[in-house]
């Protein structure tokens, strides 16, 4: 049991390792985070969306953004566009799981806001969709994806494609990332005396 914990913690070492090595990963990300302090500069919002445990992660984060981060500062319009489940049960019952970001980004949404999509595979549908309405209203679409990319990164002004298939190590990624969003934008706006 210890060898199985330790070669995932060897893993997630290697491919943060790669990670830390990837100029053109971190200029991504410095980009998105760039784009996401004058997003709310302007007033605008951070939408995120994903499914299972990518929706978890889309929540936490949009918590740590629109809550607070490391210490107190005024809150910042940041949500998972899943959290009302008796919209998610409607939509997903009248039209198809497939529209319940898309829906919602329709009438969250507007030009020069962000949508930041979560999917290992980069294929699940709802998060496409929404994507892709994000794009057409002028959105800042950004995707959080595993290897290649798939049927998302068409719809993505940013893509973090993590290189790897293993979606536990991806996620954990992620997360990684998107703390480090929340720190640089919480730090950009609101610096500490």
């Amino acid at each position: 049991m210890i060898d199985l914990i330790k070669s995932k913690l060897q893993a997630s070492i290697n491919l943060k390792t790669s990670l830390l090595n990837n100029k053109e990963v971190l200029a991504t990300l410095e980009k998105i985070t760039l784009d996401i302090v004058a997003c709310y500069k302007h007033d605008g919002k951070v939408l995120w969306c994903g499914n299972g445990g990518s929706a978890a992660d889309a929540q936490h984060l949009a918590a740590e953004l629109s809550g607070r981060y490391y210490y107190d500062r005024p809150p910042l319009f940041s949500e998972a566009l899943h959290v009302n489940t008796s919209y998610v049960t409607a939509v997903a019952n009248d039209y198809s799981y497939g529209e319940i970001y898309s829906r919602l980004t329709k009438a969250m949404g507007r030009k020069g806001d962000v949508l930041i999509g979560l999917s290992t595979s980069g294929n699940s549908e709802n998060v496409v969709k929404a994507l892709k309405v994000a794009k057409e209203i002028g959105m800042i679409t950004v995707g959080f994806t595993g290897e290649g990319g798939g049927k998302m990164k068409e719809h993505c002004k940013y893509l973090i494609a993590i290189p790897s298939k293993d979606t536990p190590r991806i996620q954990e990624c992620h997360m990684l990332f998107g703390h480090s969003i929340c720190e640089v934008v919480e730090t950009s706006l609101f610096p500490k005396p």
